[in-house]
């Protein structure tokens, strides 16, 4: 029972993915299952955000809001992002006479221009990196991403017809109720309910559990947005690899930028782990649904780097 344990808590990202799946095709192959899918649907549809909620405000109960101050490598960062996002479009516009390759690289650009995941101070923190620090990029980054994706998209797709300060509107108040509320809780505890807080801060665990349950449920809408996709084998295949290059890419760029500008491990982070949740959204919003897909199987990809950087950290431990 011990090992079982351990090994749950070593591998909780994995584990988190491997349910998410298995409980999915489970409820899709058993037809006897479908009454009990249909009454767990809206009870997962309050969970979900609950989970995000808990992880982000278990993590702001321990943040030092001190250090919440620019730094040289969010720009680094930053302009390592914008330029993807101008290469993608760049390529986009070259095959958008193609409608398979357009789609293509529309779902690789999805991963790129999303904003820095909200809960991407959790693994900065069990890295050993400033969560602080994380946390101002997430905003900042948030803010970018609501300033690019109303400006872009437009352009590649002429049937979208948004007012950009509509779209930026939209984009921002749903980056703002799951980020600022448990960040503007998470100091209202730090100053007014400091021995709770103390409590949640002393359990280093909290959020990153909490995480995990959220990442199953991302899991299982993912794997329901492939296996009811109306896109063809060849092209989800090659959403699949060209996501899982792009994570790659991102991640030693991040690195990169960060080891030249002393915070190697926040900078990783800040540009490969994506808000996968606004990204679907934007997919679905702007573009073709089969779109979404780039980044349900981008939040795959990442948790499995996320795991495997896990795993060497406990190493040099």
């Amino acid at each position: 029972m011990n090992r079982l344990i351990r090994f749950l808590k070593e591998w909780t990202l994995p584990v988190a993915i491997a349910v998410g799946t298995v409980s999915y095709l489970t409820f899709y192959y058993v037809p006897q299952l479908d009454e009990m899918g249909n009454r767990l649907g809206p009870l997962f549809d309050v969970l979900f955000p609950l989970t995000v909620f808990l992880t982000l405000f278990f993590t702001f109960c321990k943040v030092d809001f001190h250090q919440m101050l620019p730094h040289r490598w969010h720009t680094g960062v930053l302009l390592a992002q914008l330029l993807l996002v101008g290469l993608n479009i760049g390529i986009i516009l070259w095959v958008q006479d193609s409608p398979e390759q357009k789609l293509l690289w529309e779902a690789v650009l999805t991963c790129i221009i999303g904003p820095a995941a909200s809960a991407s101070p959790v693994v900065v923190g069990k890295l050993g990196g400033n969560i602080s620090t994380m946390t101002t990029y997430v905003l900042i980054s948030s803010l970018a991403s609501a300033l690019m994706i109303p400006l872009v998209f437009p352009i590649l797709e002429q049937t979208v017809h948004v007012a950009f300060l509509d779209a930026f509107l939209i984009i921002l108040k749903k980056v703002s109720m799951v980020l600022l509320l448990p960040l503007v809780l998470g100091w209202l505890m730090q100053h007014y309910v400091k021995g709770l807080c103390r409590k949640i801060a002393a359990q280093p665990n909290l959020s990153f559990y909490s995480w995990g349950v959220s990442l199953s449920i991302t899991t299982g809408i993912t794997v329901k947005n492939i296996v009811n996709s109306s896109a063809s084998l060849t092209l989800l295949l090659l959403i699949a690899i060209f996501t899982f290059a792009l994570c790659f890419l991102q991640f030693s760029i991040g690195r990169f930028v960060g080891r030249h500008m002393g915070e190697e491990v926040n900078a990783g982070q800040a540009l490969f782990q994506k808000n996968t949740a606004l990204s679907i959204w934007v997919a679905y919003m702007y573009l073709n649904p089969v779109a979404s897909i780039g980044a349900g199987c981008y939040v795959l990809w990442q948790n499995i780097i996320n795991s495997w950087e896990l795993w060497q950290y406990r190493k040099r431990q």
